[in-house]
């Protein structure tokens, strides 16, 4: 059985360990940079990126999950998450770790009031359209060489990429009854997708 660690430090890391259990998958709480061992992915969750990015910098998590994913660990951001994992944001802050080749936008679609829920096909998950949850979303900008497009908005705009074993969502999987996007970064922890 795969062991996916989810970041606990700030944001909604309950919800993708109650998606990851429903789907047989061991999922610890990580707190401390040393519980990064022994696990085999890692899920960064939505929350408030800036308060997230501080608490990773306060605990020491910032070069040891820069170093396990230039040693092929496979980590998912998802909404907040995407903003940790970027390159480049075209905001000022946070500072993201810099591990995807992407340029993300905080807060892309406006306030709390604008966020919205909307059907997407998404490439390596089968069956209907998967519907996805924005929350103060963020959206990405560009996307270098290595990064695969897993899904687009209407208007061309990437909201799902994948670079190797590293993947990010704009949306909440995690607050919706479908596990087929938990069940895929599971697959892709095997080595398997």
């Amino acid at each position: 059985m795969s062991r996916i660690g989810v970041l606990a430090i700030q944001g909604d890391f309950l919800e993708h360990r109650q998606v990851l259990e429903r789907i047989g998958t061991e999922a610890p709480e990580v707190r401390k940079p040393k519980q990064l061992d022994g696990i085999d992915g890692l899920i960064i969750p939505g929350g408030e990126s800036t308060t997230i990015v501080q608490l990773m910098d306060i605990y020491g998590f910032r070069e040891a999950i820069r170093e396990k994913a230039h040693s092929g660990m496979p980590i998912w951001g998802t909404c907040a998450g995407m903003i940790v994992l970027a390159n480049k944001l075209t905001d000022h802050r946070p500072d993201p770790i810099k591990v995807m080749d992407i340029e993300v936008s905080r807060n892309a679609f406006g306030r709390q009031v604008d966020s919205f829920e909307i059907d997407l096909d998404i490439k390596g998950i089968e069956g209907p359209r998967f519907h996805a949850v924005f929350i103060r979303a963020p959206v990405v900008n560009k996307i270098g060489k290595a990064v695969k497009v897993l899904a687009l908005l209407e208007d061309g705009r990437p909201v799902a990429v994948r670079q190797g074993k590293l993947l990010a969502t704009a949306f909440h999987p995690e607050l919706t009854n479908d596990a087929r996007f938990h069940e895929l970064f599971v697959r892709v922890a095997k080595g398997s997708a």
